[in-house]
């Protein structure tokens, strides 16, 4: 192992890890990454979506040689039944702008570039190292870290942790909780290829335009979950995910509600004669501003998933990940500036400017929508898109029946399923929670 000490470890190379090395190696602090992978992204094989305004921040020239996919034109929200679906489309030109802000990516791809740009600004970076275990001294405090390669401890002033949700690290050294079940959802996601002009056709692309679908419904069998298509240059990243909780409870399979999704008439049509090339299983933290666990410590700090920071009503991640590791550098080259040492109580610095970010005020202002849409599952992700589906069918069949009885019957198929004080209560307390 290296026989120096650092002013900072970032162990983990994912959005987070890499937004906070490179800012980090830019400000001219002594930088060592440490990434259990091949390479960074090694072991991110699905697509994603990438907010540029959080990037430009970091990178601001990104788009001169970034791996980038699809810029987004289109937005589809889907309600789904076993056989249909209910959508909701925003498609505009104006996302046709010189400057996007936002494209579907490929991981892999992306994090290997992200990476490289982080060697360049100066950090040390080892892959195929997976940290043990925090080292701590007589107090308690983080002083280094203690890897699988021969003579493998390694000191440093602090500590940043963005090894993802899991957060062994953080959990063996007894800094934080095991993630609750119920604030965790496993997501599954297949690469389909079709030829360029074929994806576009189906999804009526031009160019570098791109669209995204995500959809709810009985998709997830009754349990808190979405499905979710990306369309990338020459691929379709597909996938779904619910509440680890909600798989343990009911016994289905993530593989299985993949293969339904996939089987469902309005995406068959969309995958069809496809090649699947890649398959991948990742943690999501879904709980929200209420799962945020303690940031930050004598001589460390949590970032990106491993704190717990994404939106799930937005479907938004790796802004918050690129964007709390931007903060966390800064807090810790303040702090360095200083002559300061890395406790708890200047660390506190981090946690304040998260505050006054985007990020924390995002996530407070829905901090009670990941209760909602857990306890109320049943309803929301199967007996409601039901009777839309029900509702939508009568309202668009021309059979002979008067219309006024077709409206009876669709408000007593609500009722049946539901009572009316029910489906008013439903209705406020969404309100409420989306507040």
């Amino acid at each position: 192992m290296i026989d120096e000490r650092f002013d900072a470890i970032v162990v983990g190379a994912g959005m987070a890890g890499n937004a906070a090395a490179l800012t980090l190696a830019r400000k001219g602090l002594k930088v060592l990454q440490l990434e259990r992978g091949e390479y960074s992204g090694s072991k991110n094989v699905q697509g994603a979506i990438l907010y540029s305004d959080m990037l430009e921040k970091l990178v601001p020239d990104f788009r001169e040689d970034a791996p980038l996919e699809r810029h987004l034109v289109e937005q589809r929200f889907w309600m789904m039944d076993d056989n249909s679906h209910t959508g909701l489309h925003y498609r505009s030109d104006e996302f046709n702008e010189e400057r996007p802000n936002r494209y579907t990516i490929i991981r892999a791809q992306f994090d290997k570039w992200f990476s490289k740009k982080v060697q360049e600004a100066g950090a040390v970076v080892l892959c195929e190292t997976t940290v043990l275990e925090l080292l701590q001294d007589a107090y308690g405090k983080v002083i280094g870290v203690r890897t699988d390669r021969k003579n493998g401890q390694v000191g440093a002033d602090v500590v940043v942790l963005a090894e993802g949700v899991s957060g062994l690290l953080g959990t063996r050294a007894g800094l934080r909780k095991t993630p609750d079940k119920s604030n965790v959802a496993l997501a599954v996601k297949e690469m389909h290829f079709l030829p360029q002009e074929t994806l576009e056709a189906r999804f009526n692309l031009r160019g570098d335009e791109g669209a995204v679908i995500e959809a709810v419904g009985t998709i997830s069998q009754g349990m808190t979950g979405m499905g979710f298509i990306y369309t990338n240059k020459e691929s379709i990243s597909l996938g779904i995910g619910c509440l680890v909780a909600d798989f343990e409870k009911t016994g289905q399979t993530p593989y299985g509600l993949l293969e339904k999704f996939k089987q469902h008439p309005s995406v068959a049509a969309l995958i069809a004669g496809s090649e699947v090339k890649e398959y991948a299983a990742h943690l999501i933290p879904e709980g929200g501003f209420k799962a945020i666990p303690q940031l930050y410590g004598d001589g460390w700090v949590v970032v990106g998933d491993a704190a717990q920071l994404n939106n799930a009503v937005h479907r938004e991640g790796s802004n918050l990940a690129m964007t709390s590791g931007r903060i966390a550098a800064e807090a810790i080259f303040q702090i360095k500036s200083r002559r300061d040492p890395m406790t708890k109580e200047n660390l506190a610095l981090y946690k304040k400017m998260l505050d006054e970010s985007f990020v924390m005020k995002d996530l407070k202002k829905y901090r009670d929508m990941p209760d909602l849409l857990h306890i109320q599952a049943q309803n929301f992700f199967l007996t409601y898109p039901q009777l839309v589906s029900k509702a939508m069918t009568n309202f668009l069949r021309v059979d002979g029946t008067p219309k006024r009885e077709k409206e009876k019957t669709t408000f007593r198929s609500f009722l049946a399923a539901r009572s009316l004080t029910g489906l008013v209560g439903d209705a406020v307390r969404l309100a409420r929670a989306w507040r």
